[in-house]
């Protein structure tokens, strides 16, 4: 797999990527945080086939899903095995716990994942409290089982 990075003066940087089986995919990165991503015929790498725009918002969840995860780690004690995951999960404009402090979610209790931090744009804030005020903004650095964290994320989400 390839990547070029090519800086466009004004606008911000243009990534092309040539996957493995002969893919490409371009991302531009605008300075003020929104991204297009377009997508090439294989046989034609100047032939664009379709874009996509996304805002810095929409960018930032799609790299959340891209992003590799950390692999699971597996604890053996005897007989038994637990898979953790470590994830990142926004809270959106319209989730119902922002403003609310952290305790509200009842992570651990409902799901089992624990928020082990916050990460703000101010600083991360590692091992928040249950007063710990959530903002539209914050990501939240989740462990627990792939389901549990699963539940979390449609928790924090909302309805």
């Amino acid at each position: 797999m390839g990547t070029r990075r090519i800086p466009l003066p004004g606008v911000g940087t243009q990534y092309d990527i040539a996957s493995r089986d002969g893919r490409h995919i371009s991302v531009v990165a605008h300075e003020d945080g929104r991204r297009f991503i377009g997508f090439f015929d294989p046989e034609d790498p100047d032939a664009c086939q379709g874009t996509v725009a996304l805002d810095a918002e929409e960018a930032a969840r799609l790299a959340s899903i891209l992003a590799p995860q950390k692999p699971s780690v597996t604890l053996h004690d005897g007989e038994l095995e637990l898979d953790l995951v470590t994830e990142r999960i926004p809270i959106e404009p319209d989730s119902p716990y922002r403003g609310r402090p952290m305790g509200d979610t009842r992570a651990r209790t409902r799901t089992g994942a624990s928020i082990v931090a916050v990460l703000r744009r101010t600083g991360a804030h590692p091992s928040p409290g249950p007063d710990f005020r959530l903002e539209a903004g914050d990501t939240l650095l989740v462990v627990g089982t792939r389901e549990g964290v699963a539940d979390l994320a449609d928790i924090i989400g909302g309805p």
